[in-house]
């Protein structure tokens, strides 16, 4: 039945201590969580970054696009749609906000004009911005919605989070 050179002991023995005990299964657990823990906050803060520098480009093309427009036209277009670029959403599934203020009726759109936090507006062209993470944005810096809005200011000159500006 059994081979000559294994006895019925020895294959008890190695049966017997095949398999992982409840110790060791906790352990490996614990392990795994603690590296979840630690790659979880470093990716998303990874995906943070990269749907930031990818709205930044997409603010870039389109600045491209209505520099482009006004050498063509001498005149800022009055929308997104006017040059083909209504459709782009930010990476947060958002459209992009324009606004031209260089031509915009003082009373009817002056409340709609972005601020900085001394609530001076950041551009005299056009204001152009992704409302950031939350889709969430009012004109003025200063409002907590408004810190995670990636905005174009001094007309071209800064490009970045509305709370660092």
């Amino acid at each position: 039945m059994f081979p000559p050179n294994i006895s019925r002991s020895s294959l008890r023995s190695c049966l017997g201590k095949s398999g992982f005990s409840i110790i060791e299964v906790l352990i490996v657990i614990t392990i795994l969580g603690l590296l979840l823990s630690i790659a979880t906050p470093a990716y998303e803060k990874y995906e943070g970054r990269r749907d930031t520098n990818q709205a930044k480009q997409d603010i870039l093309a389109i600045q491209t696009a209505i520099d482009r427009f006004y050498i063509e036209n001498n005149h800022f277009p009055d929308s997104l749609a006017e040059i083909s670029m209504n459709q782009i959403k930010d990476p947060w599934g958002s459209p992009y906000f324009y606004l031209d203020v260089a031509n915009y009726d003082k009373k009817s759109s002056d409340a709609k004009v972005r601020r900085d936090k001394k609530l001076k507006p950041v551009n005299s062209d056009y204001d152009l911005y992704s409302a950031g993470k939350d889709g969430l944005s009012k004109p003025p810096f200063t409002a907590g919605v408004s810190r995670d809005d990636v905005v174009r200011c001094n007309n071209g000159k800064y490009l970045g989070f509305a709370r660092d500006y």
